[in-house]
């Protein structure tokens, strides 16, 4: 009997170019935080339709990877599919359950970071603290923030473990960001940038335990800090 040929299967362009773009943003292309090009520029540089562009678009969006803000424009959230899943549990999770989390990865990582930090790694830290003083005193919340959340990934890259820096890094900000942007008091401020630098002292002197410590309580003040200014609301 003769067998029924097997239908050949093509992608569509559409998935054709979902696969291109997320590539693109996996390898770097567009960051996380960016805003892509309009999209009248893809069309032009990409030489599709706008029916296939908004259907790869709004593919990328159902993913968790691109973010549509009206008004505004298209942002990158994600940089795989793996880290929006991560990125969105986490969102969906109590604060205090993610600030748990932090302290599981972060005192681990401190404390490996101490033992396996380079010399450059080291550097690098003390150059994201002189950044994170000068955020500060130029009274820039944008700036802390986002200082802060490259110095706690660069802990992390220094403890040498690969799979701890993927898990970390396809958390992303739902670990090191505050909900609406906190803002510190000049106390607080103080205690924070204080603990940052005990942190890096003992992985300088490769403390283990002094470094865990340190990242331990820079959470600890993290969730105080968060508590009483739920409580002022």
């Amino acid at each position: 009997m003769k067998r029924i040929s097997t239908p050949r299967r093509t992608a569509s362009l559409a998935s054709q170019l979902v696969d291109s773009l997320r590539s693109h943003i996996e390898a770097g292309g567009w960051p996380v935080g960016t805003r892509i090009p309009s999209e009248q520029a893809l069309m032009e540089e990409l030489g599709v339709g706008r029916s296939t562009l908004r259907e790869a678009i709004g593919a990328l969006v159902h993913l968790g990877m691109l973010e549509c803000r009206i008004g505004d424009g298209t942002y990158v959230r994600a940089s795989s599919e793996l880290q929006a899943v991560m990125v969105r549990r986490a969102g969906s999770a109590d604060r205090d359950s993610v600030l748990e989390l932090r302290t599981i990865l972060e005192e681990y990582a401190s404390g490996a970071a101490a033992l396996r930090r380079s010399e450059e790694q080291l550097r690098g830290l003390r150059e994201l603290l002189a950044d994170a003083d000068a955020a500060c005193a130029g009274q820039d919340a944008t700036a802390a923030t986002s200082v802060d959340a490259l110095f706690h990934r660069a802990v992390v890259r220094a403890s040498g473990n690969d799979l701890l820096v993927e898990v970390y890094d396809h958390l992303g900000t739902a670990l090191t960001a505050s909900p609406g942007g906190l803002p510190w008091d000049a106390a607080g401020a103080e205690a924070h940038a204080e603990l940052h630098r005990r942190l890096v002292d003992a992985i300088e002197a490769r403390d283990a335990d002094g470094a865990r410590d340190a990242a331990a309580a820079i959470v600890r003040l993290t969730r105080d800090h968060e508590a009483g200014a739920t409580r002022e609301r």
